[in-house]
Protein backbone atom coordinates (compact mmCIF):
# COMPACT_ATOMS: atom_id res chain seq x y z
CA UNK A 1 0.00 0.00 0.00
CA UNK A 2 1.57 2.92 -1.28
CA UNK A 3 1.55 5.66 1.50
CA UNK A 4 -0.90 8.59 0.47
CA UNK A 5 0.26 12.70 -0.26
CA UNK A 6 -1.40 14.38 3.04
CA UNK A 7 -2.82 17.67 2.61
CA UNK A 8 -4.54 20.31 4.85
CA UNK A 9 -7.11 22.74 3.56
CA UNK A 10 -8.88 25.69 5.25
CA UNK A 11 -12.83 25.74 4.93
CA UNK A 12 -15.65 27.70 6.78
CA UNK A 13 -15.86 26.82 9.93
CA UNK A 14 -13.05 23.60 9.77
CA UNK A 15 -10.24 22.22 8.26
CA UNK A 16 -10.04 19.17 6.08
CA UNK A 17 -7.77 16.46 6.34
CA UNK A 18 -7.27 14.65 2.76
CA UNK A 19 -4.71 12.26 1.13
CA UNK A 20 -3.81 11.90 -2.62
CA UNK A 21 -3.03 8.94 -4.50
CA UNK A 22 -2.00 8.51 -8.26
CA UNK A 23 -2.00 10.60 -11.26
CA UNK A 24 -4.59 11.35 -13.71
CA UNK A 25 -7.71 12.97 -14.12
CA UNK A 26 -9.67 13.10 -10.52
CA UNK A 27 -11.74 10.82 -8.21
CA UNK A 28 -13.15 12.24 -5.25
CA UNK A 29 -14.18 10.21 -2.55
CA UNK A 30 -16.77 10.91 -0.06
CA UNK A 31 -16.90 8.89 3.02
CA UNK A 32 -20.06 8.08 4.97
CA UNK A 33 -20.39 7.65 8.72
CA UNK A 34 -17.55 7.35 10.83
CA UNK A 35 -13.94 6.54 9.69
CA UNK A 36 -13.19 9.47 7.41
CA UNK A 37 -10.88 8.55 4.14
CA UNK A 38 -9.53 5.65 6.20
CA UNK A 39 -12.96 3.84 5.09
CA UNK A 40 -11.45 3.88 1.41
CA UNK A 41 -8.12 2.57 2.31
CA UNK A 42 -8.99 -0.37 1.24
CA UNK A 43 -9.74 0.04 -2.37
CA UNK A 44 -8.13 3.94 -2.74
CA UNK A 45 -4.59 2.24 -4.20
CA UNK A 46 -6.31 -0.32 -6.88
CA UNK A 47 -8.41 3.33 -7.95
CA UNK A 48 -5.08 5.23 -7.82
CA UNK A 49 -4.25 2.66 -10.84
CA UNK A 50 -5.22 5.27 -13.42
CA UNK A 51 -6.25 8.26 -11.93
CA UNK A 52 -5.86 11.01 -9.24
CA UNK A 53 -8.29 9.66 -6.09
CA UNK A 54 -8.92 11.76 -2.90
CA UNK A 55 -10.93 10.80 -0.13
CA UNK A 56 -10.78 12.93 2.83
CA UNK A 57 -12.63 13.22 6.47
CA UNK A 58 -15.37 15.21 6.45
CA UNK A 59 -15.72 18.24 8.92
CA UNK A 60 -16.10 17.14 12.24
CA UNK A 61 -14.86 13.83 11.71
CA UNK A 62 -11.78 12.08 12.71
CA UNK A 63 -9.12 14.65 12.05
CA UNK A 64 -11.09 17.56 10.22
CA UNK A 65 -11.93 19.18 13.47
CA UNK A 66 -14.50 22.04 13.34
CA UNK A 67 -14.11 25.85 14.85
CA UNK A 68 -17.33 25.60 17.05
CA UNK A 69 -17.22 21.24 17.74
CA UNK A 70 -21.46 21.94 18.37
CA UNK A 71 -22.38 23.92 14.62
CA UNK A 72 -25.36 21.97 13.36
CA UNK A 73 -24.67 20.27 10.32
CA UNK A 74 -26.30 20.35 7.16
CA UNK A 75 -25.40 18.86 3.89
CA UNK A 76 -25.06 21.94 1.21
CA UNK A 77 -22.19 22.83 3.95
CA UNK A 78 -20.50 19.40 3.30
CA UNK A 79 -21.21 19.71 -0.63
CA UNK A 80 -19.08 23.05 -0.35
CA UNK A 81 -16.28 21.24 1.15
CA UNK A 82 -16.12 18.93 -1.18
CA UNK A 83 -16.30 21.75 -3.52
CA UNK A 84 -13.44 23.04 -2.71
CA UNK A 85 -11.42 20.01 -2.65
CA UNK A 86 -12.49 19.70 -6.04
CA UNK A 87 -11.73 23.70 -6.88
CA UNK A 88 -8.07 22.87 -5.20
CA UNK A 89 -7.58 19.90 -6.67
CA UNK A 90 -8.91 20.32 -10.49
CA UNK A 91 -9.96 23.58 -11.17
CA UNK A 92 -9.75 23.20 -14.55
CA UNK A 93 -11.79 19.83 -15.54
CA UNK A 94 -14.79 18.58 -13.82
CA UNK A 95 -14.30 15.37 -11.59
CA UNK A 96 -15.81 11.80 -11.11
CA UNK A 97 -17.39 11.33 -7.74
CA UNK A 98 -18.58 8.03 -5.71
CA UNK A 99 -19.73 8.62 -1.71
CA UNK A 100 -21.50 6.11 0.53
CA UNK A 101 -24.44 6.37 3.24
CA UNK A 102 -24.31 10.55 4.26
CA UNK A 103 -21.65 10.50 1.88
CA UNK A 104 -23.66 9.51 -0.82
CA UNK A 105 -26.29 12.60 0.11
CA UNK A 106 -22.87 14.76 -0.52
CA UNK A 107 -22.43 13.68 -3.89
CA UNK A 108 -26.00 14.09 -4.76
CA UNK A 109 -26.50 17.57 -3.25
CA UNK A 110 -23.41 18.21 -5.62
CA UNK A 111 -24.12 17.05 -8.73
CA UNK A 112 -27.54 19.03 -8.33
CA UNK A 113 -26.08 22.20 -7.45
CA UNK A 114 -22.85 22.36 -9.54
CA UNK A 115 -23.23 19.70 -12.54
CA UNK A 116 -20.24 22.14 -13.75
CA UNK A 117 -17.69 20.59 -11.40
CA UNK A 118 -19.14 16.70 -11.37
CA UNK A 119 -18.42 14.37 -14.31
CA UNK A 120 -20.40 11.47 -13.15
CA UNK A 121 -21.42 10.11 -9.64
CA UNK A 122 -21.93 6.91 -8.05
CA UNK A 123 -24.02 7.07 -4.45
CA UNK A 124 -24.11 3.79 -2.66
CA UNK A 125 -27.04 3.42 -0.40
CA UNK A 126 -27.54 7.33 0.69
CA UNK A 127 -30.46 7.42 3.17
CA UNK A 128 -32.59 10.04 1.40
CA UNK A 129 -35.48 9.36 3.76
CA UNK A 130 -37.46 11.97 2.53
CA UNK A 131 -37.95 10.60 -0.82
CA UNK A 132 -40.20 6.98 0.84
CA UNK A 133 -43.92 7.45 0.99
CA UNK A 134 -43.81 6.26 4.89
CA UNK A 135 -41.20 9.41 5.20
CA UNK A 136 -43.07 10.48 8.55
CA UNK A 137 -42.37 7.40 9.84
CA UNK A 138 -38.79 7.12 10.17
CA UNK A 139 -38.51 10.84 11.08
CA UNK A 140 -40.41 9.88 14.03
CA UNK A 141 -37.83 7.28 14.43
CA UNK A 142 -34.92 9.69 13.97
CA UNK A 143 -36.78 12.06 16.73
CA UNK A 144 -36.86 8.85 19.26
CA UNK A 145 -32.75 8.58 18.49
CA UNK A 146 -32.28 11.94 19.50
CA UNK A 147 -34.57 11.85 22.67
CA UNK A 148 -32.55 8.87 23.59
CA UNK A 149 -29.59 10.24 23.31
CA UNK A 150 -30.14 13.06 25.44
CA UNK A 151 -31.45 11.28 28.10
CA UNK A 152 -29.83 7.94 27.77
CA UNK A 153 -26.42 8.40 25.83
CA UNK A 154 -24.90 6.84 22.77
CA UNK A 155 -24.89 3.48 23.03
CA UNK A 156 -28.66 3.03 23.62
CA UNK A 157 -29.40 5.60 21.14
CA UNK A 158 -27.16 3.62 18.51
CA UNK A 159 -29.70 0.76 19.21
CA UNK A 160 -32.59 2.78 18.72
CA UNK A 161 -31.19 4.03 15.53
CA UNK A 162 -30.18 0.68 14.32
CA UNK A 163 -33.63 -0.94 14.90
CA UNK A 164 -34.80 1.37 12.48
CA UNK A 165 -32.85 0.87 9.85
CA UNK A 166 -33.70 -2.84 9.97
CA UNK A 167 -36.23 -4.03 7.50
CA UNK A 168 -39.87 -4.08 9.16
CA UNK A 169 -40.13 -7.49 11.46
CA UNK A 170 -36.73 -8.21 11.34
CA UNK A 171 -35.21 -9.90 14.60
CA UNK A 172 -32.33 -7.53 16.74
CA UNK A 173 -28.83 -8.06 15.81
CA UNK A 174 -26.34 -8.30 18.48
CA UNK A 175 -24.86 -5.62 17.60
CA UNK A 176 -26.20 -2.59 16.34
CA UNK A 177 -24.45 -1.01 13.69
CA UNK A 178 -25.21 2.43 12.24
CA UNK A 179 -24.75 3.37 8.60
CA UNK A 180 -21.06 3.23 8.02
CA UNK A 181 -20.02 2.99 11.77
CA UNK A 182 -20.21 -0.56 13.10
CA UNK A 183 -19.86 -0.52 16.92
CA UNK A 184 -16.41 -2.15 17.65
CA UNK A 185 -17.03 -5.92 19.08
CA UNK A 186 -13.91 -5.18 21.47
CA UNK A 187 -11.22 -3.14 21.99
CA UNK A 188 -8.53 -2.83 19.08
CA UNK A 189 -5.47 -4.65 21.38
CA UNK A 190 -8.05 -7.57 22.21
CA UNK A 191 -9.17 -8.28 18.63
CA UNK A 192 -5.07 -8.52 17.30
CA UNK A 193 -5.69 -5.79 14.77
CA UNK A 194 -3.01 -4.08 13.37
CA UNK A 195 -2.02 -0.69 14.12
CA UNK A 196 -3.79 0.85 11.40
CA UNK A 197 -6.37 -1.38 12.10
CA UNK A 198 -6.74 -0.64 15.78
CA UNK A 199 -6.26 3.85 14.90
CA UNK A 200 -9.32 3.31 12.46
CA UNK A 201 -11.37 1.62 14.79
CA UNK A 202 -10.59 3.96 17.58
CA UNK A 203 -11.46 6.83 15.23
CA UNK A 204 -14.38 5.08 14.15
CA UNK A 205 -15.72 4.83 17.85
CA UNK A 206 -14.38 8.32 18.49
CA UNK A 207 -16.18 10.04 15.92
CA UNK A 208 -19.76 8.26 16.65
CA UNK A 209 -21.20 10.92 19.31
CA UNK A 210 -20.87 13.72 16.68
CA UNK A 211 -21.96 11.27 13.68
CA UNK A 212 -25.02 9.88 15.78
CA UNK A 213 -26.04 13.46 17.37
CA UNK A 214 -24.56 15.84 14.41
CA UNK A 215 -24.90 14.25 10.98
CA UNK A 216 -27.49 11.94 11.35
CA UNK A 217 -30.04 14.58 12.16
CA UNK A 218 -29.01 16.62 9.73
CA UNK A 219 -28.54 14.81 7.03
CA UNK A 220 -31.42 12.38 7.21
CA UNK A 221 -33.51 15.43 7.35
CA UNK A 222 -32.36 16.44 3.38
CA UNK A 223 -34.88 16.25 0.84
CA UNK A 224 -33.15 15.65 -2.73
CA UNK A 225 -33.95 17.77 -5.88
CA UNK A 226 -35.44 15.13 -7.78
CA UNK A 227 -36.76 16.94 -10.75
CA UNK A 228 -32.99 18.20 -10.94
CA UNK A 229 -31.32 14.64 -10.10
CA UNK A 230 -33.84 13.47 -13.21
CA UNK A 231 -32.24 15.70 -15.66
CA UNK A 232 -28.91 14.80 -15.10
CA UNK A 233 -29.54 11.45 -14.55
CA UNK A 234 -27.38 10.43 -17.31
CA UNK A 235 -24.44 11.03 -14.98
CA UNK A 236 -25.77 9.22 -12.11
CA UNK A 237 -25.47 5.57 -10.82
CA UNK A 238 -27.59 4.78 -7.84
CA UNK A 239 -26.08 1.50 -5.82
CA UNK A 240 -27.08 -0.38 -2.94
CA UNK A 241 -26.07 -3.64 -1.04
CA UNK A 242 -26.72 -7.23 -2.34
CA UNK A 243 -27.24 -8.42 1.34
CA UNK A 244 -28.93 -5.01 2.37
CA UNK A 245 -32.43 -5.24 0.75
CA UNK A 246 -35.48 -3.98 2.94
CA UNK A 247 -32.65 -1.67 4.94
CA UNK A 248 -33.73 1.66 5.47
CA UNK A 249 -30.93 3.40 3.27
CA UNK A 250 -30.87 0.33 0.49
CA UNK A 251 -35.03 1.28 0.44
CA UNK A 252 -33.82 4.75 -0.04
CA UNK A 253 -31.14 4.58 -3.04
CA UNK A 254 -33.40 1.79 -4.84
CA UNK A 255 -36.75 4.09 -4.28
CA UNK A 256 -34.96 7.57 -5.93
CA UNK A 257 -33.40 5.09 -8.77
CA UNK A 258 -37.45 4.24 -9.45
CA UNK A 259 -38.50 7.93 -9.15
CA UNK A 260 -35.46 9.10 -11.57
CA UNK A 261 -36.11 6.21 -14.24
CA UNK A 262 -32.46 4.70 -13.18
CA UNK A 263 -31.34 1.32 -13.23
CA UNK A 264 -30.29 0.79 -10.08
CA UNK A 265 -26.73 -1.24 -9.18
CA UNK A 266 -26.43 -3.72 -6.67
CA UNK A 267 -22.89 -4.07 -4.88
CA UNK A 268 -21.48 -6.79 -2.96
CA UNK A 269 -22.05 -7.16 0.52
CA UNK A 270 -24.83 -4.46 2.29
CA UNK A 271 -24.77 -1.39 4.09
CA UNK A 272 -20.70 -1.63 4.72
CA UNK A 273 -20.03 -3.83 1.68
CA UNK A 274 -16.95 -1.13 0.82
CA UNK A 275 -15.22 -2.56 4.24
CA UNK A 276 -16.70 -5.84 3.85
CA UNK A 277 -16.50 -6.91 0.36
CA UNK A 278 -13.62 -3.78 -0.62
CA UNK A 279 -11.60 -6.06 -3.94
CA UNK A 280 -15.08 -7.02 -5.43
CA UNK A 281 -16.91 -3.12 -4.19
CA UNK A 282 -13.35 -1.22 -5.49
CA UNK A 283 -13.61 -3.62 -8.79
CA UNK A 284 -17.52 -2.34 -9.70
CA UNK A 285 -17.12 0.83 -8.30
CA UNK A 286 -14.20 0.96 -11.10
CA UNK A 287 -15.83 -0.21 -14.01
CA UNK A 288 -18.94 2.33 -13.08
CA UNK A 289 -16.64 5.37 -12.57
CA UNK A 290 -15.44 4.61 -16.62
CA UNK A 291 -18.85 4.37 -17.70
Amino acid sequence: MTPPTIGRLRVDGATLHYEVRGEGPLLLLIPGGTGGAASFDDVADDLAADRTVVSYDPRGLSRSPLDDPEAPQHVARHADDALRLLDLLSPEAPARVAGCSSGAIVALHLLATRPDRVERVVAHEPPVVEVLPDAAEHRAMLARVQDTFRREGLMPAAAVFAAGLRPPGAAPTATPATPQAPQAPQAPQAAGLTPRAAARVERTMADMPYFLGRVVPGFMAYTPDVERLAALSDRLVLAGGADSRGELPHRCAAFLAERLGTEFVRFPGGHTGLSTHPAEFGELLRKLLAG
